[in-house]
């Protein structure tokens, strides 16, 4: 299963608009994609569509997450939502 790390850039961390828009774009890809702190089991791992699992996350600025999506489309998925995690949306 291909995975990717990602260090959150957002001054506010995974809160609020950077979850809102990083949400819309997990929706958005052909696969499913889990989210998790680095260093937790893959099996805790939540659903990176959901605003709900996305805050309840506590990812804050600077800390690493890891995305995890399977089947076709799953490498360049990954690709583009980390780099809406390394993006700091709030500056926007």
């Amino acid at each position: 299963m291909p995975e990717r790390s990602a260090t959150i850039a957002s001054r506010v961390g995974l809160h609020a608009r950077p979850a809102s828009v990083f949400a819309e774009a997990a929706a958005a890809q052909p696969v499913e994609v889990t989210i998790g702190m680095k260093g937790d089991p893959a099996e805790d791992a939540m659903d990176a569509t959901s605003m709900l699992a996305l805050m309840s996350l506590g990812a804050s600025h600077g800390d690493v997450v890891v995305l995890r999506a399977e089947g076709e489309g799953a490498d360049a998925a990954l690709d583009e939502l980390v780099k809406i995690l390394e993006t700091d949306l709030d500056a926007e």
